[in-house]
């Protein structure tokens, strides 16, 4: 693998951040090697999956709070390439906020509509001004925050496997995220550029939450495995806390 900076100035470039701004996402491949994808891999299949926070089901295995149930990733994930991208493409300020593990097998014949990632994860549920719908699974309040918060977050998803439209790349919606919140049923496909990302393994995509976003069904045969992270670095109000916050 070629030195990160030398990936970075390739392709994280001024107009790259441009484009991130513009469009909503950007993938850089080459941010892990073959060793560290792998070590991510076995360091996933050894957690004990006996907790709430894992899912298993014939066509989907994830794992939530990531980070949480198997904290040994963080060494590997957090490597010197990874934060430094987080450093020259946002700044020395933002923080984890959300970490999900995704498996689809195989043979997944199921999909992802078109969505934006509009809730975040919380410590408790509170009445605030411009803060709800709320939502509360396996013990973990959700909710939707401000248009405002959401508009300085960003999204990480590191891929483990080469990733096509053949095995569940996700298909966007470009320069959706610019439109604030923005209903699945009234995209207009006529005026709407739609795009495939196809990211290698050990590569990256950064995503912001509002761009409208979905994932196809598995016809390849090849499995997708990702591990997506999210990040802010906005303050909640005073009584609510980030319900997963870590330092990068």
């Amino acid at each position: 693998m070629a030195p990160f900076s030398s990936v970075f100035n390739m392709e994280v470039s001024e107009s790259n951040k441009i484009e991130l701004k513009q469009k909503g996402f950007a993938t850089i491949n080459g941010l892990y090697n073959n060793e560290e994808t792998e070590a991510m891999i076995a360091a996933i299949d050894r957690a004990d999956q006996a907790k709430n926070t894992f899912r298993r089901a014939s066509e989907l295995f994830a794992i939530r709070q990531l980070f949480k149930e198997v904290p040994e990733l963080m060494p590997v994930v957090f490597n010197t390439q990874l934060k430094q991208l987080v450093q020259e493409v946002f700044g020395p300020d933002y923080f984890i906020v959300k970490s999900i593990y995704f498996d689809k097998p195989e043979s997944a014949n199921w999909y992802v509509a078109y969505h934006q990632d509009l809730m975040i994860a919380v410590d408790k549920k509170l009445q605030l001004e411009h803060f709800g719908p709320w939502t509360v699974k396996q013990n973990q309040y959700s909710v939707q925050p401000p248009v405002a918060l959401l508009e300085r977050n960003f999204t990480i998803r590191i891929h483990l496997d080469d990733t096509d439209a053949g095995n569940g790349a996700l298909r966007i919606i470009e320069a959706s995220h610019l439109k604030k919140i923005y209903r699945p049923e009234t995209i207009d496909y006529g005026s709407e550029q739609e795009t495939i990302c196809p990211v290698e393994k050990g590569g990256v995509m950064i995503m912001k939450p509002l761009l409208l976003h979905s994932s196809g069904r598995s016809t390849s045969g090849k499995r997708r495995r990702v591990i997506h992270i999210e990040f802010s670095d906005q303050a909640l109000p005073e009584g609510l806390a980030w319900a997963e916050k870590q330092e990068i």
